[in-house]
């Protein structure tokens, strides 16, 4: 976040400037302004759709400490739309699948991507634990028809929200992720964790249907928590618990023997938002829905952290 210096060397100019740029900002975007005491040294990167980069308009700036901007990918500017996931919010991010019958690269995603990872995405590098959590709308046709198939009745096996991709990643594999797949012969909410890039996933999956967790056109707080050192998942909506299971027996996570267990010491390939392969190379995954307020912490966050933020996100006080 900026900061404004506001000492008495600075002059009175700066001073009156500096009372004046407060409230234009939190006019803004109040959203930035709704984020818990104890989650700000931890909270990695934050978008919240309200802060183009200058010059920049397809461009999104973090909000958290790490300074990770993002691309609007396929739409650009016009993939930010007025629509208030909480009070004080302002515009939220429209993802979208914009030609289902050809393979092409045109949907509506976001994020970064950098083969060898992102050197401001550092903090998740070697990290105990990871926290993913925003604000959804399924706002179209999900799961959408599989643009990769001559088969026009196909359709994904997934819907992309948003994670932290694993540090060899080619755009699709993750550390850490919200997103809907398929376990047990259902469609389901999960959080998808990866703690060794070059090790197996563990999923958590909600146990209730994914309709009610998302319902169409309604705005859902989510999050997920992914502890390293113990091999531990939840899931979160609008701040309480989500009863679920693990998809895979044993240690996928190969957290049981001795020692200080952590991520990959690897920066993190980037982020994605809104489908896979954020370099826009192909397709995969697309989530017709919109997307306000997403925050990556580089810890996994308490069950109370997470009700008392969305408690302060939904608050009518600014």
């Amino acid at each position: 976040m900026p900061k404004h210096t506001t000492g008495l060397a600075a002059g009175l100019a700066l001073l009156v400037t500096a009372l004046l740029a407060g409230p234009v900002q939190a006019a803004d975007s109040a959203g930035t302004q709704r984020v818990l005491p104890g989650l700000k040294p931890d909270l990695v990167a934050h978008y919240d759709f309200g802060h183009p980069v200058p010059g920049a308009p397809a461009e999104e700036q973090d909000q958290g400490f790490s300074g990770t901007d993002i691309q609007l990918v396929g739409g650009g500017p016009a993939m930010r739309v007025p629509d208030a996931a909480h009070p004080g919010a302002g515009n939220a991010l429209q993802t979208a699948q914009i030609n289902p019958g050809a393979a092409g690269n045109d949907d509506w995603k976001a994020g970064l991507y950098a083969p060898g990872g992102v050197p401001t995405l550092n903090a998740f590098n070697a990290a105990k634990g990871t926290t993913v959590m925003g604000w959804f709308k399924m706002t179209g046709d999900n799961p959408a028809p599989d643009s990769n198939t001559p088969d026009p009745d196909d359709r994904y096996g997934a819907i992309g929200l948003t994670g932290v991709l694993a540090g060899n990643s080619d755009g699709h594999g993750v550390r850490a992720l919200l997103e809907l797949i398929e376990v047990e012969g259902e469609l389901r909410v999960v959080a998808l964790g990866r703690r060794l890039d070059d090790g197996a996933s563990q999923t958590f999956a909600a146990a209730a249907d994914w309709r009610s967790v998302l319902p169409q056109d309604e705005w859902v707080h989510l999050a997920a928590t992914f502890d390293y050192s113990d091999g531990s998942m939840a899931l979160f909506r609008n701040g309480e618990r989500l009863d679920g299971f693990y998809a895979t027996p044993g240690d996928p996570w190969e957290v049981e023997g001795p020692g200080d267990h952590r991520a990959s010491p690897t920066d993190p390939a980037g982020i994605k938002i809104g489908g896979s392969f954020p370099q826009n190379t192909r397709e995969r995954n697309p989530c017709n829905c919109r997307m306000d307020d997403l925050m990556f912490l580089d810890r996994a966050v308490s069950a109370a952290e997470v009700r008392q933020q969305h408690r302060m996100m939904t608050s009518q006080q600014p």
